[in-house]
């Protein structure tokens, strides 16, 4: 443990360590292997991380947003009672009719305004939740993609007790799997959604 953190070894650490020592092709293949896995899986961590951010975020925005629409609303409403006063005032006897309708009027015109104001904040509000839930749908790929990394680099370290050459196989395997996932997050691409999609469509047409 060092003054600036601390780091727990894994099987893989110690196996890694006894593959740089060996002096094997084998092994150093494997080590080098899984220096690549973990700078990628680090990088696809750090995205994964930054997305989940970005969506909490764009959920706050919302949030904002929806409590100006709501405070928007009930200012409207607070307009509409007094023209419904005004209305109500122009039809008593012994008042000047005219003074309460151009209250009305005046009434009318500001609740108009007040509306466009709360549906602009209800858009905008809707907008931020679209993003936090694209930025949420993106983080998800980025942790598949990061849980692959990290898969393949397990069966690396297995690979290097074992020295199976089908264990090596499956960890090559499984990082392409992950690298494909991280690219089709860094891509904004969901090939699972699009795959379902497309079989619906086909359920669909017989």
């Amino acid at each position: 443990m060092s003054g600036d953190g601390f780091h727990v070894h894994g099987p893989h650490d110690h196996a890694v360590e006894h593959a740089a020592h060996g002096g094997d092709g084998f092994s150093s293949n494997i080590a080098v292997m899984t220096a690549i896995l973990a700078t990628v899986g680090a990088m696809f961590g750090y995205q994964g991380g930054a997305t989940q951010n970005d969506a909490a975020l764009f959920k706050n925005n919302a949030a904002i947003d929806k409590t100006q629409a709501a405070n928007s609303w009930n200012y409207y409403q607070a307009k509409s009672n007094k023209q419904n006063l005004a209305e109500l005032a122009a039809t008593l006897p012994g008042v000047d009719p005219e003074k309460y309708k151009a209250d009305v009027a005046r009434y009318k015109g500001e609740k108009e305004d007040i509306k466009k104001e709360a549906e602009k904040w209800e858009a905008s509000s809707t907008e931020w939740n679209h993003k936090s839930d694209e930025a949420m749908h993106q983080h998800h790929q980025w942790a598949l993609a990061t849980t692959a990394e990290q898969i393949a680099i397990s069966l690396a370290a297995i690979t290097l007790l074992t020295r199976k050459k089908w264990l090596q196989g499956a960890a090559y395997g499984v990082a392409g799997v992950g690298i494909a996932l991280g690219a089709f997050a860094w891509l904004h691409v969901d090939p699972i959604a699009a795959l379902m999609l497309k079989l619906g469509v086909g359920a669909a047409g017989h």
